[in-house]
């Protein structure tokens, strides 16, 4: 079994529903223990102007699939949600992004371990600061604490906690 940490987004109707939802069906994957997640944050959309805030989580899994074959899941989730690709950095409904998988370095033409771009994103250090604080970047050898804290600064980009 893999530990693997996935981030979870949302800006298309219900959010939190969304996110739930896709969670429940992570859930229900005979290959995939969720082990912890991470609260909900509002986050400030960024790189497109005009949209809705996301909301934002982070989950821990444990699970036997490759890291493809999670990527695979991972993308019929999204679809079977109804999430359409129609630009980078727009609206969707859900979206899941394979952030670690344990300590690995993957890279081809449709997945790249680690995710190329968390180390600069709030909306993604945040929650996975709140359940793996201690986990090291495998390329950067810093924790996600540390990643987060060179950050903080520097981003501009507004999160919080979601409240109902």
């Amino acid at each position: 079994m893999a530990e693997a940490f996935i981030g979870l987004g949302s800006n298309i109707g219900n959010r939190k529903t969304n996110i739930e939802e896709a969670l429940r069906r992570l859930f229900s994957t005979p290959e995939i223990k969720v082990v912890k997640t991470s609260s909900l944050y509002l986050t400030e959309p960024i790189g497109r102007v005009g949209q809705d805030w996301f909301i934002n989580s982070a989950v821990e899994v444990s699970t036997q699939l490759s890291p493809k074959d999670l990527l695979y899941l991972s993308q019929k989730i999204e679809e079977q949600m109804g999430r359409v690709r129609t630009m980078p950095w727009g609206p969707r409904i859900i979206d899941l992004d394979i952030l670690l998988y344990g300590s690995e370095i993957f890279e081809d033409n449709e997945l790249i371990i680690p995710h190329p771009h968390m180390h600069k994103r709030k909306f993604v250090l945040v929650p996975l600061a709140e359940i793996a604080p201690d986990v090291v970047h495998p390329k950067l050898n810093k924790t996600v604490s540390e990643l987060l804290h060179q950050i903080v600064v520097k981003d501009t980009q507004k999160v919080e906690l979601y409240k109902e």
